[in-house]
């Protein structure tokens, strides 16, 4: 019998998003974004695994979670990191952290204010890819005007039980590890999502957000950003990832100016749920050099 689940972390508005937070302990803070169609509970078992560490925050991203729909409408990177950025001038300087479309994000924050951030710690970053994998295929189809919506239509009247089946298999490695307590959570929050009449537009307009970074040139390019990251990096990568290919970990390594790269040898693409320990004590490890680092702590 599986031991029992870990429970999220209670949540709050901060600004114009909802946060969910360990309780007060260390001073160093911590700053959690996550991929595209999750949620700030994605982070639940690592920033469990970091509390001895830091105080953490995951936020719902905008349209995402439980927090509300912007009120310009607007999902792109961009507009996701002003989000973000929102969130560390209220911690104060901290470690930032980031999954997937979380990742893109998380290097445009960095990039553009290195002031706020003391380490980055990616978990198979969404960074442009000339050959995607499946995955970012099906975004980019869902990402088609109209197409997307008539995609998000169709889904709807497919059991939340099969849809998060089928994504769980996607982005674990393993199904089997999936904790049941985790399921049945998933399929809840399908459940209120689908209710939710902002959410079928939040989902559609982060995957555009995703799918414009990858034809973006010039300066604002997030290869670029990333060379621009003035934080001590840490990239995880899963061998087993669906969505990122871990051999993207060589183009980080010449690109990030502070960099050390982790390929987990039984991860997919959210290392950070799949084994959070591991992932735990590779980013306590960066975190514990660099407490001298970049950015002084908040006051």
């Amino acid at each position: 019998m599986a031991a029992e689940s870990i429970p999220h972390w209670p949540g709050r508005m901060i600004g114009e998003v909802h946060v969910r937070s360990t309780p007060p302990g260390p001073e160093e803070q911590a700053v959690f974004v996550h991929g595209l169609a999750g949620s700030s509970t994605n982070w639940t078992d690592l920033m469990d695994a970091l509390k001895d560490t830091v105080t953490g925050h995951a936020l719902d991203l905008p349209g995402a979670g439980s927090s509300p729909a912007p009120g310009d409408g607007d999902y792109t990177v961009e507009a996701h990191a002003r989000a973000v950025v929102g969130l560390l001038e209220h911690t104060g300087p901290a470690h930032l952290f980031g999954n997937s479309l979380g990742g893109a994000v998380s290097v445009r924050v960095a990039a553009a204010r290195p002031d706020l951030v003391r380490t980055l710690t990616l978990v198979s970053p969404a960074l442009p890819d000339l050959l995607p994998r499946y995955g970012p295929v099906r975004v980019a189809a869902a990402a088609v005007p109209r197409l997307g919506e008539w995609v998000a239509d169709r889904l709807r009247s497919i059991p939340a039980e099969q849809r998060i089946n089928a994504s769980f298999a996607m982005v674990w490695a393993d199904m089997n590890a999936v904790h049941p307590d985790r399921l049945r959570e998933a399929v809840e929050e399908l459940r209120r999502r689908d209710e939710i009449p902002h959410a079928t537009q939040a989902m559609i307009g982060s995957a555009r957000g995703i799918v414009a970074e990858y034809f973006r040139r010039g300066q604002e390019n997030l290869w670029r950003q990333a060379a621009r990251v003035e934080a001590p990096t840490l990239i995880v990568h899963g061998k087993h990832d669906r969505l990122v290919r871990p051999a993207m970990a060589a183009k980080a390594l010449r690109t990030f100016r502070s960099v050390r790269l982790v390929l987990l040898p039984t991860a997919g693409h959210v290392a950070m749920m799949e084994m959070p320990q591991v992932v735990a004590a590779e980013a306590r490890r960066l975190i514990r050099e660099t407490r001298l680092g970049n950015a002084p702590l908040a006051s």
